[in-house]
């Protein structure tokens, strides 16, 4: 059985994760950020048919406001050509105005917004960024935009990884000056690893950076099912376990702020068991049916329960855990990063071991949950929608465990996991994961109920 150390500093943990994970990145101005009022969009050129507007244009009766004629706006609609398209709801609807135009003394006249539904022009693929951020882009981030001419992304990878080697510094060097103390490795470890994390995580996005203008992004579903059920196989080889072969069972349900999962893992030989259940909330982003009305960026709080049943070896392990788990949308720091997002977790968990004779002590424990992945959406509209992440799982009392270091500590598992729905009902989920053990899962998903 693989543990870690008793490690109850939550608080630290939550402060480093919330205040480097989760930040959310510059905000967008709305009339440099992709908004116009009508009376700019049809001005701004003549592939928008600025250059028609005539300049005497009539007046609305009982108004002092000048309106663009009817057949001036059909023309911009459908006149061929790329163009970005104005929508509009009808709440915005009212007098088009141009500037300086009407407007009240003191005052401006409200102009009706409309949103540019075009995206921000991507770059151009090239092949030697691609090779640059390889050798030697793996140990300076930023290199291969660099080389593509990007100076903006670049300094953004450097100042990441910078950021995670300092964390890295700043977590081990006190560890390796206390002795690994007891009372202070819980911060520490969580300031180490969540250095780690960013700095794996500008790796992975220096090669995004520069080989994702070869392909069209996913993007986030506009809708999810609100219940999802999967059945599958997954395989487990453990050295010093006897059990190898499982039926994985698995349920989402999803309502507005509330994710309900539970899943089983089943070996019919050996007779293992391990399940999981709880509930998720959603603190921040667009509900859990309708993500496409946000970027897939969200943060919920996370409350579980486990049952891990050993018969070959005579103990029952059960217990909670509780912590934050989130999505940041990588897009938000420019066009190279389109279909691409990052994932953070952070918690603890309280384990309780159950065995016959008398109980000792030591029967309680705890463990620092931390994970962390890079991920991209799959799907760009319609039926097919999903995603995969790469990522890094700090939990050792799993039946993947962690794997031993050097000098006898243990980390954790890495692993890659995607799960998308190919038709309106029926979908796939894959993973594969290695730690101190090996394993592989595959299962059928099946969606029930519609998009709304």
């Amino acid at each position: 059985m693989r543990h870690g150390r008793p490690v109850w500093s939550a608080r630290a943990t939550f402060a480093v994760v919330l205040g480097l994970w989760l930040a959310s990145g510059p905000a967008r101005a709305q009339d440099g950020g992709g908004w116009l009022s009508a009376f700019e969009l049809l001005a701004s050129g003549p592939e928008l048919g600025g250059s028609d507007i005539p300049r005497d244009v009539p007046k609305r009766r009982g108004s002092d406001a000048s309106v663009v004629p009817p057949e001036v706006m059909a023309r911009v609609l459908t006149e061929e050509g790329p163009r970005p398209v104005p929508t509009a709801s009808a709440a915005e609807a009212g007098p088009v105005v141009g500037p300086e135009q009407g407007a009240p003394e003191g005052g401006r006249v409200s102009e009706p917004r409309v949103r540019l539904t075009d995206d921000a022009p991507r770059p151009p693929f090239k092949a030697l960024p691609v090779a640059v951020a390889v050798v030697p882009g793996l140990l300076l981030h930023g290199l291969g935009a660099w080389t593509a001419g990007d100076s903006v992304t670049a300094r953004g990878l450097f100042a990441a990884e910078a950021t995670g080697l300092g964390l890295i510094a700043a977590g081990l060097v006190p560890i390796a000056l206390t002795g690994a103390s007891r009372k202070t490795i819980g911060p520490l470890y969580a300031v180490t690893l969540t250095g780690a994390g960013v700095f794996s995580l500008s790796m992975l996005a220096n090669l995004y950076a520069v080989t994702s203008p070869a392909f069209d992004p996913g993007r986030v579903p506009d809708t999810l099912p609100p219940l999802e059920l999967d059945l599958g196989y997954q395989y487990v080889h453990d050295a010093t376990a006897e059990y190898r072969n499982f039926f994985a069972l698995g349920a989402v349900a999803r309502l507005s702020k509330v994710r309900l999962q539970a899943s089983a893992r089943l070996a019919p030989d050996e007779g293992n068991t391990l399940i999981r259940a709880g509930a998720a909330y959603r603190l921040w982003g667009a509900p859990e049916r309708t993500p496409g009305l946000g970027d897939g960026t969200w943060l919920d709080v996370e409350g579980f329960a486990t049952y891990h049943r050993y018969p070959t070896e005579g103990f029952t392990l059960g217990g909670g855990e509780v912590g934050l788990k989130g999505r940041y949308a990588m897009e938000r720091f420019g066009p190279r990063f389109a279909g691409s997002f990052v994932e953070g977790g952070v918690g603890l968990s309280a384990q309780a071991y159950s065995y016959p004779g008398r109980v000792e002590d030591d029967n309680l424990y705890g463990q620092l949950l931390y994970t962390f992945g890079y991920g991209v959406w799959l799907g760009r509209g319609g039926a097919l929608r999903g995603d995969a992440v790469l990522f890094y799982d700090h939990r050792k009392d799993g039946l993947v465990g962690g794997l031993r270091g050097r000098g006898g500590g243990m980390v954790g598992s890495f692993g890659l996991k995607g799960r998308v729905l190919l038709t309106e009902h029926w979908g796939v989920a894959a993973e594969a994961q290695a730690g101190g053990a090996l394993m592989g899962r595959l299962s059928l998903v099946y969606a029930v109920g519609g998009d709304t």
